[in-house]
């Protein structure tokens, strides 16, 4: 028997009203507080003409890629994302899809930018890895948003790192994008 729909959004409500956001030390932080923190550092990159980078697979590409388009249109942030398909199919085959996103972070990320790293497992070894190619180019703030189990490996290396306490592709997915829209919306509104 189908779900009903108030099921599913009354779910989803209570999920994205359990966001467990902590920082790089694991100290958690309030909702308002983190997502504050990051619409601040999103000023700072407009203000200093540093650039975001957003990093995902499959529907968490997906994701980046809209949250690239408003950080662009809306708040007039220089922002990119890795997907376009010949160069990251050329990297995947000549090195391996793992190394791929960390080879493009290592071309593109200059000292103080950001970077966004979605996954919905906080298990996907390439997004891993271009954190940490990011952390080595001097990238500020890393903000992570994950999901599935609470001991992922992503949710402990970003400075911001929104988890989503949901073992569902399709909540996770949708509270990623729910609080992407929050942050392009709320720093379009501020800057």
């Amino acid at each position: 028997m189908m779900m009903p729909f108030t099921h599913y959004t009354e779910k989803l409500h209570s999920i994205l009203e359990g966001t467990i956001i902590t920082d790089i030390n694991g100290k958690s932080l309030y909702l308002n507080e983190g997502l504050s923190l990051i619409v601040s550092n999103l000023q700072k990159i407009k203000t200093s003409r540093k650039k975001v980078m957003i990093i995902g697979n499959g529907g968490s590409a997906a994701i980046a890629s809209h949250l690239q388009n408003d950080l662009c249109k809306a708040a007039q942030i220089r922002a990119m994302v890795f997907t376009e398909a010949p160069l990251l199919t050329a990297l995947s085959n000549d090195i391996s899809y793992t190394a791929a996103y960390r080879e493009l972070v290592n071309l593109w990320a200059d000292n103080g930018d950001m970077l966004f790293s979605i996954s919905s497992s906080g298990r996907s070894q390439n997004i891993i890895d271009a954190v940490h190619a990011a952390r080595d180019r001097g990238c500020t703030p890393i903000i992570t948003l994950s999901g599935f189990l609470p001991d992922n490996p992503l949710r402990f290396i970003g400075d911001i790192n929104l988890y989503i306490a949901s073992g569902e592709y399709g909540y996770v997915e949708l509270a990623h994008s729910v609080l992407a829209h929050f942050i392009s919306d709320q720093t379009s509104k501020i800057i």
